[in-house]
């Protein structure tokens, strides 16, 4: 079996790195590897309402998370399931 290719260009990992990581990955059980992409998931989502803290000091909870949803979600689909924002 062949090792994923990256597009994105840049990497700072060896690829003797990446062989072993891939194959890391490929004896882990799919639970474990589901469980990863959860936790992954959850940091990328603190991560930007950090960011959406700094740049809404006075929001309130509320308001942060519709912010987050309508970055997640895109203005278009956002306003269909939410109506619309009172900030951003």
């Amino acid at each position: 079996m062949t090792s994923p290719r990256f597009t994105s260009g840049k990497s700072d990992t060896t690829p003797e790195a990446r062989r072993v990581q891939y194959e890391i990955y490929r004896r882990m059980p799919l639970g474990r590897k589901l469980e990863l992409v959860f936790d992954m998931y959850d940091t990328g989502q603190r991560l930007v309402m950090a960011g959406l803290r700094m740049r809404h000091p006075g929001a309130t909870e509320d308001e942060l998370w519709r912010l987050w949803a309508q970055q997640h979600l895109g203005r278009r689909l956002f306003q269909q399931v939410y109506g619309g924002s009172k900030r951003g």
